[in-house]
């Protein structure tokens, strides 16, 4: 079935949509959660909490890319439920995942964040663009994906130690790049 076919049964409010999203998406989502929260229970709700949201924004939106738009519902989701974990206890992998970015973006809340978070999100878009495919697809791994340093290693061929050092080098271009910009910490 293709992204197309769901979107239409979605559309049409068809039971077997949200069947046909974990056929075709499941593990793609779970792994995008579970590789954040670091538990496949976690993952697992983080996916119902996803299929929810899908259905209950679609329609009226209509998303071009049906794969990167349930990937971000489910890394939103996923982020939301490890920082509310995190209140009540510090630490885990995930937590280690999002700090390693902290140099790199700034942050603050003030009435233009929404557009200043648009903004940010097209420099990061530029950013990637600009990267040779292995190191933006390195990035994307740890920072979109959440792999872990033992899992970019075994997909890279390369040595955690090697994948860390390749890891620090591009938030360090980041930091360079958006500083460039603009975007200072």
């Amino acid at each position: 079935m293709t992204d197309q076919d769901i979107l239409a049964r979605l559309w049409v409010r068809e039971d077997g949509a949200l069947d046909a999203i974990t056929a075709r998406y499941g593990n793609y989502l779970r792994s995008i959660a579970g590789n954040i929260l670091g538990s496949s229970e976690d993952a697992e709700e983080c996916l119902n909490d996803a299929l929810f949201k899908a259905w209950n924004a679609i329609p009226p939106m209509r998303p071009e890319n049906l794969r990167t738009y349930l990937g971000r519902i489910i890394r939103n989701l996923a982020i939301n439920r490890l920082q509310a974990s995190r209140a009540e206890k510090r630490g885990g992998e995930g937590v280690a995942l999002l700090r390693e970015l902290d140099d790199c973006i700034p942050g603050g809340v003030r009435p233009e964040a929404a557009l200043e978070e648009k903004e940010l999100a097209s420099a990061l878009n530029l950013f990637l663009s600009t990267l040779p495919e292995q190191k933006r697809s390195l990035f994307l791994r740890r920072y979109w994906f959440g792999d872990s340093m033992a899992q970019i290693a075994q997909r890279t061929g390369k040595s955690q130690a090697a994948a860390a050092m390749a890891l620090s080098r591009l938030r360090r271009e980041l930091k360079d790049f958006l500083k460039e910009r603009g975007y200072e910490r």
